[in-house]
């Protein structure tokens, strides 16, 4: 059984060529799989290895003795999984960390306001809130809170549109968003704030916060968390069901 950790951090990066060898060189020391991405905004990745791996790695990446600068507020997200479940190490240099192509939107200048796992559940029970999916039209059919609207997304670029297609007219309103770690409400809060939208929150840590902190007889949560990992998807407490095959979806390790 292998230690899983997945992370992200807008935090800029002033050489992110010179820090992708860098990093791949410790993982393989540490004999950690998975993907990484580096940009110029952060870094973003999920991996697996030995526990003592894992927690190297966690230590390495907050004090900035793999890659600067420091990553010192840096959560992590810890679960598990078979060694099998991440077969290769990719670590990779992109333009953005989570594709979005918005350049008005910037997650190091505004973000919406985040919501404890804890306080979710007030918040998407009020009538008045709007609470909006921002995940893959695939991944919304596994699994979702209830009362939450699908956007439709075949990718997550897509979502500016939907927002500028059907709710111009609702930047009084108050919104609510998640996705399964984070990563796309920072860029999406952050764009709908650009546009106008006076509240927007987001639900810290993602789903998988969520599930790992509330209990299932609590819970608002309905289905799995689709994952880009053999695992395929978690449920509550974060246990795998690999047996969740979503057809036509190919697998990314990591």
């Amino acid at each position: 059984m292998h230690k899983v950790a997945a992370f992200y951090q807008f935090l800029p990066i002033p050489e992110p060529a010179e820090q992708v060898g860098l990093l791949r060189a410790f993982c393989t020391r540490l004999d950690l799989r998975g993907t990484v991405l580096i940009a110029p905004e952060g870094i973003n990745g999920t991996l697996a290895g030995p526990a003592a791996g894992i927690d190297e790695l966690a230590a390495a990446l907050r004090n900035g003795s793999i890659i600067q600068p420091a990553f010192e507020g840096l959560e992590l997200k810890f679960s598990t999984a078979d060694s099998g479940h991440f077969d290769r190490l990719k670590i990779k240099l992109k333009r953005e960390i989570i594709t979005f192509g918005q350049p008005a939107c910037d997650p190091l200048k505004q973000v919406g306001t985040y919501v404890a796992a804890q306080d979710w559940n007030a918040l998407i029970s009020d009538p008045e809130v709007i609470v909006l999916d921002t995940r893959n039209d695939f991944e919304v059919s596994m699994g979702a809170f209830q009362g939450a609207i699908n956007p439709g997304l075949t990718s997550f670029s897509e979502f500016a549109g939907f927002v500028e297609a059907r709710l111009s007219n609702r930047q009084n309103t108050k919104i609510a968003m998640y996705c399964t770690g984070g990563i796309r409400c920072e860029k999406a809060s952050s764009f709908m704030l650009a546009k106008g939208f006076g509240e927007v929150y987001h639900l810290q840590g993602g789903i998988l916060k969520y599930l790992e902190a509330i209990p299932e007889a609590e819970s608002l949560w309905q289905g799995d968390c689709f994952v880009f990992d053999r695992r395929i998807a978690l449920g509550h407490a974060l246990v795998a069901h690999p047996e969740a095959i979503v057809p036509g979806v190919p697998l990314k390790d990591g």
